[in-house]
């Protein structure tokens, strides 16, 4: 199976309602009609784009998946731009994967005009594509390009192991993905998800969107996530399903905690009617499962995945959902723990988490050194470390001090150290995660300014966001007159994760 399965499912529910965005509603064969529509133009007269990386930044909705659709029956690799991301990280990914076009809505085009220029990438906006293209009926006749083993995407990391990595992976992991979700929750056409999730992550795009349009569901899209705006969404009724990370559960709770009474009952009475609500993407602390099934009746499902596998392990559908555990390997997905030696361990024994299977990706874009690295005996090392309690998996963290998990990414340490270091009042600095019951973890970080110097946490977070995506931000600051090391010069994480621990009380 390849990609082409989404696009008969899509023939088979051609008109039936698709997607539902702050422009309306719009169906399959809407959707397959604007998808021929951009793989005529990418083509201009060619018969196969041959892989070629086509980056797009487009609005989550209706534009955003048939320019998905479409780069891939034209045979290119889609390439997936972060909306709130600034341009140095922008112009990575394009410098990066190589990138030959871009598609762009017209009201985003000055964010990439620069960059595409000096990068000599076509650029196209949506709005010429409507005009370029001939209309044609919307067939799969256009798609025969498209088998298992082309590679059809490239989803950059946020830059766990220094700057961000380009996954690929191939039309056949796409759907594994998919298929795995679709079967362990028993997605079916009825279904319809209300989505609030950034799309160049892989849990919108494959978890929420792709699983949708798999069944011939509808997924409705907001403009942005307002908590306000989804619970009352959730009150008017007809979704079946939700999926968020831990942070936007907690928004959520605050918002109906500061709501009135009957406000908080007729949200409730909305959430309660969903068949499913999932949480990913981080750790999800008990408090917030708690309280979250407290006030809408919904015990929250808990999965564990990334953006080089998807999604491997679950909760289950029906049964017991274990607070704090992720569940059990999904269909068609192999589980192993092992130890640094690559052995085997009991369920015990804290072990790093490998895994294998039609999901795991291809490789790092351009990086084979680092895809060699990253997998042994055939298995993907995810960096994980995870026991396993009574059949259920319970993650322990990260086998690497320099990963910090906040708001549903995982972010390198030492790729917001080396950005940093480029500010005129720094001299030298560390950056560790806190652990925060809202975000996870929260990015800090231990400067030493030179002689005469200081710095405040504001106007830092101002330099930074023009630097990196918001949430690699740092968000705690202390400033010292020099860093712990020992004696080999390595800088003590331990020792500055204590910097910012809550001052014991007086005795």
């Amino acid at each position: 199976m390849n990609s082409l399965a989404l696009f008969q499912a899509a023939l088979q529910s051609s008109s039936r309602p698709a997607i539902i965005d702050r422009q309306g509603a719009y169906s399959y064969n809407e959707l397959l009609q604007q998808a021929a529509e951009v793989r005529q133009t990418l083509l201009n007269d060619k018969s196969d784009l041959r892989e070629a990386r086509v980056a797009f930044l487009i609005e989550p909705g209706f534009e955003y998946a048939a320019v998905q659709w479409g780069i891939w029956q034209a045979g290119g690799i889609a390439t997936p731009l972060g909306l709130k991301h600034p341009t140095p990280e922008l112009e990575h990914v394009l410098q990066d994967a190589d990138v030959s076009t871009i598609v762009v809505q017209p009201s985003l085009k000055e964010r990439v005009a620069s960059i595409a220029l000096k990068h000599r990438c076509r650029l196209l906006d949506t709005q010429e594509i409507a005009a370029q293209a001939t209309k044609q009926p919307a067939t799969t006749q256009l798609t025969t390009n498209i088998t298992p083993d082309r590679r059809a995407m490239i989803l950059y990391t946020s830059g766990s192991t220094g700057r961000p990595k380009g996954v690929v992976t191939t039309h056949a992991n796409i759907l594994a993905q998919i298929d795995a979700l679709v079967d362990a929750w028993n997605w079916h056409f009825d279904d319809h998800i209300l989505h609030v999730l950034p799309m160049h992550h892989i849990h919108g795009i494959i978890n929420v969107l792709g699983c949708a349009m798999r069944v011939g569901g509808v997924c409705e899209f907001l403009p942005s996530f307002n908590a306000q705006d989804v619970w009352s969404r959730f009150a008017r009724g007809g979704l079946s399903l939700f999926m968020a990370v831990p942070t936007i559960y907690a928004k959520l709770i605050a918002a109906w905690e500061q709501a009135s009474p009957a406000t908080q009952k007729e949200w409730s009475a909305g959430a309660q009617k969903l068949r499913l609500m999932v949480s990913g993407s981080a750790a999800l602390p008990i408090p917030t499962l708690e309280t979250w099934e407290s006030i809408t009746g919904q015990r929250l499902l808990e999965r564990y995945g990334m953006t080089e596998i998807g999604m491997a392990l679950s909760n289950p559908l029906d049964g017991v959902r274990r607070a704090g555990h992720v569940g059990k390997p999904l269909p068609q997905v192999k589980v192993q723990r092992t130890n640094e030696a690559g052995e085997v361990v009991d369920d015990k024994t804290p072990g790093e988490i490998e895994v294998q299977g039609p999901n795991v990706f291809q490789a790092y874009w351009g990086q084979s050194e680092v895809t060699t690295a990253s997998f042994r005996n055939g298995w993907f090392r995810t960096g994980d470390v995870a026991v396993v309690d009574q059949g259920d998996y319970r993650i322990l963290g990260r086998n690497s001090v320099d990963i910090i998990k906040t708001g549903g990414y995982k972010i390198s340490a030492l790729e917001i150290e080396d950005v940093l270091r480029t500010h005129p009042q720094i001299q030298d600095c560390a950056v560790v995660g806190i652990p925060d019951e809202e975000w996870g973890e929260r990015v800090a970080v231990n400067v030493v300014c030179p002689d005469g110097k200081t710095l405040t946490l504001e106007p830092l977070r101002a330099w930074c966001k023009e630097r990196l995506a918001a949430y690699k931000a740092p968000s705690l600051l202390k400033v010292s007159e020099q860093l712990p090391r020992n004696a080999m010069g390595k800088v003590q994480k331990p020792q500055i994760r204590a910097l910012f621990s809550p001052s014991p009380p007086p005795n």
